[in-house]
Parts: structure tokens; C-alpha cells; sequence
């Protein structure tokens, strides 16, 4: 019995030993990423809330100074339905870096935006700038969806130093 136990267990990791290796194509997928972020900025600018709401997984989280981490599809798109149909809503954001993992099923972009939007104390347009990290995760189609998404404000980033 023991003898055909550890024949079924060097049979099933020989065979899993034998699959080849899945070649990833990160320059592809980061292009993805990269066309992806520019549809998703537009949808912002046309104030397309369904296209926004369409750039996250079911159960993605999103969050921003001040509020709490939205967790589920509800309360995500309530607050994206107002957040995009803000008529001062302009959004500008651009990934200084994009990782991709080696399994090709998970990605991050971290970069810088400026938006405006309207100030709920002030009811005036207010224009602020900071920094988002994306993680991505990769759909059985091939697409990209945002599983979690973060931002916070602060400075513009500062350029990386050139050596001579």
C-alpha cells in the first residue's frame, strides 16, 4: 500500500514538474495597464459613470483621505456615481511606475494625478494633486480590473535624480 502511494505521489510531481513554464509578456501587459488608466481618466472627463464603475473587480477596495475603505460594489458606486458626475470633476493621473508579477495575474501602478473637483464645505471648484497605487488583477478575458485602489494627496513627485 505505502509503495503505491509514493508511485501515484512521483507520478503526479513528475507531471507537474513537466508542465512547461507559462511565458509571461510583462511589456504587453504594462502597455494594457498604461491604455487601460488613459480609457479610465477619459471615462472620469466624460463624467461616464458606468465606465468608472466598470474599472473594478466586484470586490475591490477604494480609498481616499478622509473616508472609510469601500469594500463592495454598493457603497463603491455610490460614492463613484457622485465623485464622476461632479460637473468641475477634470481628472489628469499618469503611472510613474507599473510592476507587473511574474505569475502575470496581479500588477501595480503607482503614479501622480491632479483633479478638480467641487469642495463640499465651499461648494467651489478646488484643485489638488497627490499620489494613487493601483493593484491590478488580471481577468480570465485577458482584461485588468482595479482590486484595490488608493490615493493621497501631497505634493507633485519630485523628478528622479539624473546621474552624470
Amino acid at each position: 500500500m505505502k509503495v503505491a502511494t509514493l508511485m501515484l505521489v512521483a507520478v503526479a510531481l513528475g507531471t507537474s514538474a513537466c508542465k512547461p513554464a507559462v511565458k509571461v509578456d510583462t511589456a504587453a501587459d504594462e502597455q494594457a495597464i498604461r491604455a487601460k488608466e488613459t480609457a479610465w481618466m477619459e471615462a472620469y472627463n466624460k463624467h461616464d459613470v458606468e465606465a468608472v464603475k466598470s474599472q473594478y473587480q466586484d470586490d475591490a477596495g477604494l480609498a481616499g483621505p478622509g473616508a472609510a475603505v469601500m469594500t463592495d460594489a454598493a457603497s463603491r458606486g455610490a460614492f463613484l456615481t457622485g465623485f464622476a458626475s461632479d460637473p468641475a470633476l477634470k481628472v489628469d493621473f499618469a503611472s510613474d511606475r507599473i510592476m507587473i508579477a511574474q505569475s502575470g495575474e496581479l500588477a501595480s501602478s503607482r503614479g501622480h494625478y491632479t483633479m478638480t473637483y467641487t469642495d463640499p464645505g465651499t461648494k467651489q471648484p478646488k484643485t489638488e494633486s497627490g499620489t494613487y497605487l493601483t493593484v491590478y488583477r488580471k481577468q480570465a478575458d485577458g482584461s485588468w480590473k482595479a482590486v484595490e485602489d488608493l490615493t493621497t494627496p501631497g505634493p507633485p513627485p519630485v523628478p528622479a535624480a539624473v546621474t552624470p
